[in-house]
């Protein structure tokens, strides 16, 4: 017999879902990442970003074997709750929290900049880039309050369309520009360009090529098979930005390299010159592309290009407030910033405050137009958070060495009798000198992430206090759950509703063939969330809506009738039907069909269980006219 589930949060990513919406923000920082750290690393910076890549794979293990262990949302906060304490556990969301904010502002910014290379000129200067940002993240900010549906397939179209389009600049770069003599004459005034404080300042700004990893986590509690698609999919994301990231920047510099005046001064590569000196720095790509010379295919590939990393960089834009609404909400759950923030929209059921709000200091951050203090600032934030998850995972193996690990970072560290995780530890080392680094060489970036920090620990600090609460203890806001049975497993028909529509033919059917084959039947109903909601948002409308349709369906079809509702991402309805019928053994699979839209006979819902069909389905037609 299968065992019904209770409703709750639905795991139906699998790994080349996660994957693709990992790659889709780790794949866009190339496109800001290389201009920013070619201003300061000029001929060192193919070396800034293999060092960089190398704190990323020790990241990289150190979230794989953190989110197997706890597969829910949360990423470095979770890890931090789990091994510390509450306090350090939004410490750490705080950090994450400027993440977010910086990485919305720096997208916008920079999609200002691709656009202004392909379409319209004045968005690639100040005040048009800001302007064209604020506006961009305003517009976004508001389809988010909305609520936005999730878009997987979509996803994975453009993280794959993004990837091999740089492979294909990889590739023609090789044959046209290459050059490892150019490549080591970069490399003669190191020392004077750029000093040692430069190239070191440049490795922490390097990493932020590398932050998409936390993404993953955060959608570690959608995850199907979660023991393998978690580690499989960080693993692959590994695998696509070496492919990439180690290549491509040396290719740039054979093609727009290190160029300095007679007198052996002012060198500087155009990679990291502003464009208003003629430079590239705001869209190093398109640059690339634009030393090609590609005869009649040029300007086509430019646009290419252009508008490419224009879309890229509004997706990744757009994950930077979905990351703020589900940050926000789980921080709110947890009593670590008051209520109001996370409070839902009455209409559209996402946490409208806290993306306002959120949005509202991306938009500050961009108003100096400064690219390097977008860049930095999120290095700071970064490497902070990078820093509290490597310091988890390893006291994680101190104090809680039994616990069920589907994944384990490579290799063993013994110490004192306890075994540590080396990667962990080399990362904890790597990206702890990277954040006083970058806070210590740029004493503007270290005040600002520092107010950020004050501010944050300051409000939290008197919150508790507020709420009668110490600062260390775990409280979660109890949310309201129906009722549910636990009947005996059983293998049976089901019944699949959305939270909208009852079908009484449809049940009425399902009795009919419960009653030839001696089985159970049981109602699923789903529930679409909104991407830019949580999973687990509360939402007590349509929760009361599906409970009342399992309560109908018992009343009509008697006492062999059980049901729970799922909350599931819009576009995933069929997927969660499929692996419910199958957990089931399920003999049967009734569906009743969707209202007609438009030329198409079936629903998406409808097309993708008939197309994986684990067993018998049925569809109820009720005739136009005829009430349900």
């Amino acid at each position: 017999m299968a065992q019904r589930r209770l409703h709750g949060l639905q795991r139906v990513l699998g790994t080349n879902a996660l994957f693709a919406t990992a790659y889709g923000n780790v794949g866009s920082s190339i496109y800001y990442a290389l201009g920013l750290v070619a201003a300061l690393a000029l001929g060192l910076t193919p070396i800034v970003f293999i060092l960089a890549g190398a704190l990323f794979y020790c990241t990289a293990t150190t979230y794989a074997e953190a989110t197997a262990m706890y597969p829910e949302a949360g990423g470095a906060s979770l890890f931090a709750r789990r091994a510390f304490n509450e306090f350090w556990s939004f410490f750490t969301a705080w950090a994450q929290m400027l993440n977010y904010v910086i990485t919305i502002a720096i997208s916008a910014f920079f999609a200002a900049h691709y656009a202004g290379g392909v379409f319209w000129e004045p968005l690639e200067t100040s005040p048009g880039d800001i302007v064209f940002a604020a506006i961009l993240i305003g517009l976004l900010a508001l389809v988010n309050v909305r609520g936005v549906s999730d878009a997987v397939n979509v996803n994975i179209v453009l993280a794959l369309l993004d990837f091999l389009s740089q492979v294909a600049i990889v590739a023609v770069g090789v044959v046209l520009f290459f050059s490892p003599e150019i490549l080591l004459r970069n490399l003669e005034f190191f020392g004077e360009a750029p000093t040692l404080s430069q190239f070191l300042l440049a490795i922490p700004i390097g990493t932020i090529a590398y932050t998409g990893i936390e993404t993953i986590s955060n959608m570690a509690g959608e995850a199907r098979d979660e023991d393998t698609t978690i580690p499989a999919s960080i693993k692959r994301v590994m695998y696509a930005v070496f492919a990439i990231y180690f290549t491509l920047p040396l290719i740039a510099l054979s093609a727009l390299p290190v160029r300095c005046d007679a007198a052996g001064e002012n060198c500087r590569t155009l990679l990291g010159v502003s464009a208003e000196e003629g430079g590239y720095a705001t869209n190093p790509i398109v640059g690339m592309v634009e030393q090609m010379n590609l005869g009649g295919l040029q300007e086509a590939a430019v646009t290419y290009v252009g508008i490419l990393a224009v879309t890229i960089l509004i997706a990744a834009t757009n994950a930077g407030i979905i990351g703020v609404s589900r940050l926000v909400y789980s921080m709110g759950l947890h009593r670590q910033l008051p209520d109001h923030v996370r409070r839902l929209h009455p209409r559209y059921q996402t946490p409208y405050i806290g993306i306002l709000v959120f949005s509202a200091i991306a938009v500050v951050a961009i108003l100096p137009g400064q690219a390097d203090f977008l860049g930095s600032i999120y290095a700071f934030g970064a490497m902070l958070s990078f820093s509290m998850a490597h310091f988890a995972v390893i006291r994680l193996r101190i104090t809680d060495p039994e616990q069920r690990r589907p994944y384990r970072s490579p290799g063993t560290l013994r110490y004192r009798g306890h075994d540590l995780p080396p990667f962990a530890v080399i990362g904890l080392i790597g990206t702890g000198l990277s954040f006083v680094v970058v806070s210590v060489l740029d004493l503007t970036v270290g005040a600002a992430g520092m107010v950020w920090l004050v501010i944050g620990v300051t409000a939290y600090v008197v919150y508790r206090r507020r709420q009668g609460l110490d600062l260390v203890t775990t409280v979660k806001v109890a949310t309201p759950q129906p009722v549910t049975e636990r009947e005996a497993e059983y293998d049976s028909v089901l019944v699949a509703f959305d939270s909208a529509h009852y079908n009484a033919d449809a049940v009425a059917t399902a009795a009919k063939l419960a009653a030839r084959r001696r089985r159970g039947i049981h109602v699923l109903v789903s529930i679409a969330v909104p991407k830019s909601a949580p999973i687990d948002a509360a939402l007590p409308d349509q929760e009361q809506a599906a409970q009342a349709i399992i309560e109908q369906a018992k009343l009509q079809g008697g006492r062999r009738v059980s049901g729970h509702w799922v909350k599931v991402r819009s576009g995933q309805e069929g997927r969660l039907i499929v692996n419910e019928a199958r957990d089931m053994r399920a003999a049967a699979v009734v569906l009743p069909v969707p209202p007609r839209r438009g030329g198409q006979l079936f629903g998406p819902t409808l097309e993708t269980v008939l197309a994986e069909r684990p067993c018998r389905v049925i569809i109820e037609a009720t005739p136009e006219g005829v009430a349900s």
